[in-house]
């Protein structure tokens, strides 16, 4: 019986991989910064591109001490390709989202403390201010409860935003997780959830909210994805 072939990272994605390496680390910096995230909870992971493999944080590790070279190589199936540290506790999950999605290029799970206190709840926060139009399209929703360790909460995730435009959800009882189509994009997601899952709560403390009506949703949504900016 033959010996499988060692995973490895092949010699023409090497400068890619290193490149991802450090970018992935320095977007770890963010979620402290944004307060999204306590002692080594959350994880910032990106896709390699014109490979089935992903980037991923060590698990446990102190977002004060992580370098690029901590950072883990993975098979979109969460096997470590390379790296000297255990994968976050949530790279299964990942995997699956990059697996059923191949849009997806980055993807972010953080326990920030408003948009979990709405996952507590099991609530979805309802798209009442054109923050959230703009860029989640409409309602953040809710996504089922599901255990850590294995690839349920990936599920839960692609099930969950299947038919959305938002690129966040709250999993039920846990937290959020977004993607984006790079590592930095869904990054800015995890930032943009938390500040209007905390406006909204907020806002809700005066009375009950009447949610944007829905032509108004698409248009901001329109304008901000394909006109905004430079």
């Amino acid at each position: 019986m033959s010996t499988p072939t060692p995973l490895a990272v092949p010699d023409d994605l090497r400068e890619e991989v290193d490149r991802l390496r450090a970018q992935v680390c320095d977007l770890h910096a963010e979620l402290p910064r944004w307060d999204l995230v306590t002692w080594t909870s959350g994880n910032v992971s990106a896709r390699v591109p014109g490979a089935d493999l992903m980037v991923i944080k060590p698990s446990g590790v102190s977002y004060d001490n992580l370098t690029p070279e901590d950072m883990v190589v993975c098979d979109l199936y969460g096997r470590v390709v390379e790296g000297g540290h255990k994968p976050s506790s949530d790279t299964d999950s990942h995997a699956y989202v990059y697996r059923a999605r191949p849009d997806v290029g980055g993807v972010v799970h953080t326990h920030s403390r408003y948009a979990t206190a709405w996952a507590a709840r099991g609530e979805a926060i309802p798209c009442v201010i054109t923050a959230m139009a703009d860029e989640f399209g409409g309602d953040i929703p809710v996504g089922p409860f599901a255990l850590i360790g294995g690839d349920d909460i990936g599920k839960g995730v692609v099930a969950t935003l299947e038919g959305h435009r938002s690129p966040a959800v709250l999993m039920r009882g846990h937290g959020v997780f977004t993607i984006g189509d790079s590592a930095k994009a869904a990054v800015k997601a995890a930032v943009m959830c938390e500040d209007v899952a905390r406006t909204v709560h907020i806002a809700r403390q005066g009375g009950p909210l009447e949610r944007l009506p829905q032509e108004h949703i698409d248009a901001l949504h329109h304008r901000y994805q394909n006109v905004y900016g430079q």
